[in-house]
């Protein structure tokens, strides 16, 4: 029997309080033996195990988060690290001179995996794929069924799609948020703008000649081109790739006074959401820019700046002439004229008809050191300044002798790009001042910089000129009433290995507007255009580049606010009128030799 004794204490047996006489106090009860023993092991026992729970649960839980976050040492990724990787930073977007967007960026969610927390491989590839068609069930396996702790499954995925992976409630998947680089105009600017990776990197074009200034400045980058001009420049050129049966085109427009690339199409072209791999064979190959990287012997258009170099030179005045009657040898080739003529060419003749002979025997007044220092002048030996990564370089002779300054007076011998082409052509025209190409919009139009590279006068002189070939001249189908269009038509055999190839060529206009005062440039080049029926089988300069330009001409006029003028008025010929003066035979004569094969002599 247990042995249980009371004690109360505050109170004595007298019935007196101890504390005060009439007051109270609780009695204390204290419980002494066994009892009180047992109950205090018990406590000590209580104690003792749920420290052991503690470190039990506390050594599974280290190794789960072992086995979850660190599993594999250093040299694996965790799932976290992995993920927070892809995390890209918001890149600015990028739009047109009036602010129209022509990309940006659209938050979106890409669908990653932990392969060691797939319960069933097979289960998830088959529900997966049921959801996203598009995967390939065989790399998906293999990627589930990896040591790996971290795989892609899809990269930015539709809202939709990301809902219906999320009722497949399968465990070890989940979702990054990511952003994706989308394009609003698609194909329209393709080559201007270019595209960014799925890691938000730059590819090409404007995104990737900027993609550091994308990334670290918020603020849109504003392009100098139109959308309004690209519709058009996209539309005109794709017809003529259509009929012509060509293989390609491109088209420029620039401001003359500031250097603003206002329209620039390839074409064929690629949708920048989707853009193909890039393919061995240049010429059919979508990514490839003709306006930038693609380098061609112009033709005929080069005359424009052997006609400005021989005036700016003093070496030959407008009114001197040339027996253009006798083909010209330069060893066993023969350079002759397509449509040749029994008697004296003055320069406004040389220039209107196109004569390959005339332009020889200009040059050889001038010579070769001073047309290479000429050709240098104009931009044409160097890699053009424009603000995209892909630019071609410029294909000169070296050493630079008589032959090539013959050559290259007509056109021929020589490489450039078609913004080469534009920019020289720009000076030219703008009173001989050369502002650099860019595809950025000017801010201050008022700070362009520029370059003189020939005189007022003679720069007056070129746009006469160039006004003749359109309405005496080669280039009449570019002619665009109210627009006074001035221009120069070009015919090239291509260059494909180490000779020219029959039946393939370039055909380009390079076009001018008002040529009274001019304002705009417009160039445009078909790549092996195919004569037909409605243009008689021929597929020159004359034929396609020029109709192409006065096409796109009669539609940016209104766009870009020309006013338009009487193309026929009096005081509009007598301001264009070329006053050629008497003639004054100037040049030598060239014995005719039989031909053996003929240069540079299509018709423009």
């Amino acid at each position: 029997m247990t042995d249980i004794n009371y004690s109360l204490t505050g109170f004595d047996l007298a019935g007196g309080d101890r504390y005060g006489q009439g007051g109270r106090a609780e009695p204390r009860i204290r419980v002494n033996g066994r009892a009180a023993g047992a109950l205090a092991m018990g406590k000590s026992r209580l104690g003792v195990m749920m420290a052991a729970f503690t470190l039990a649960f506390g050594a599974v839980g280290a190794k789960l988060v072992d086995a979850t976050v660190s599993f594999g040492g250093p040299a694996e990724p965790t799932v976290a690290r992995a993920a927070s990787r892809t995390m890209t930073n918001s890149r600015a977007d990028i739009v047109d001179r009036n602010g129209v967007l022509l990309a940006t960026s659209l938050h979106t969610a890409s669908l990653f995996a932990d392969p060691k927390l797939i319960l069933d491989a097979g289960e998830a590839v088959q529900k997966l794929t049921n959801v996203l068609p598009e995967l390939d069930p065989q790399t998906l396996m293999a990627d589930l069924r990896s040591d790996k702790r971290f795989v892609w499954i899809k990269r930015n995925l539709s809202p939709r799609q990301q809902q219906e992976v999320f009722r497949l409630g399968i465990p070890g998947l989940n979702f990054q948020r990511e952003e994706r680089r989308v394009y609003p105009q698609g194909n329209l600017a393709a080559h201007v703008v270019g595209f960014s990776g799925v890691d938000n990197h730059g590819l090409m074009g404007i995104e990737q000649a900027f993609d550091t200034r994308l990334k670290e400045n918020p603020e849109p980058l504003r392009l100098s081109i139109d959308v309004r001009l690209q519709h058009v420049l996209r539309k005109e050129l794709v017809n003529a790739v259509e009929e012509f049966n060509a293989i390609g085109a491109a088209g420029i427009v620039m401001d003359v006074r500031t250097g603003e690339i206002m329209g620039m199409v390839s074409v064929p072209d690629f949708d920048p959401h989707a853009p193909p791999p890039p393919q061995a064979e240049q010429d059919t190959d979508p990514r490839f820019n003709r306006t930038t990287l693609g380098v061609y012997e112009m033709g005929s258009t080069f005359k424009i700046f052997n006609t400005a170099m021989a005036l700016e030179s003093g070496k030959v005045r407008l009114q001197d002439s040339f027996d253009t009657t006798r083909p010209i040898k330069i060893g066993r080739f023969l350079i002759k004229d397509y449509h040749p003529v029994n008697h004296w060419m003055d320069v406004a003749d040389i220039f209107k008809e196109s004569s390959n002979i005339g332009s020889i025997k200009m040059a050889e007044q001038v010579g070769p050191s001073a047309q290479k220092e000429f050709m240098g002048r104009l931009g044409l030996l160097r890699q053009a300044g424009l603000e995209l990564p892909e630019r071609g370089w410029p294909m000169i002779p070296n050493p630079w002798r008589e032959v090539n300054m013959m050559t290259i007076s007509f056109g021929h011998g020589m490489s450039v790009s078609p913004v080469h082409l534009v920019q020289a052509v720009g000076g030219v025209v703008n009173g001989g001042v050369m502002h650099p190409a860019t595809l950025l919009r000017r801010e201050n139009p008022n700070e362009v910089p520029g370059t003189r590279i020939i005189s007022e006068q003679t720069s007056v002189t070129m746009r006469k000129l160039m006004r003749l070939v359109v309405t005496e001249g080669t280039a009449s189908k570019a002619d665009v009433p109210g627009y006074v269009v001035g221009g120069k038509t070009g015919t090239s055999d291509k260059v494909k290995g180490r000779g020219y190839v029959t039946n393939a060529r370039i055909s380009s206009f390079a076009g001018i507007f008002p040529a009274n005062d001019p304002r705009y440039v417009v160039y445009v080049l078909v790549d092996e255009p195919k004569g037909n029926k409605k243009t008689f089988g021929f597929a020159t300069g004359g034929w396609v580049g020029a109709p192409t330009a006065g096409a796109i001409i009669a539609q940016i006029g209104p766009l870009l606010g020309v006013k338009p003028q009487d193309n026929n008025s009096p005081e509009l010929i007598q301001a264009m009128s070329v006053h050629p003066g008497p003639l004054a035979p100037h040049g030598a004569q060239v014995a005719a030799v039989p031909a053996s094969l003929q240069v540079g002599g299509e018709e423009d």
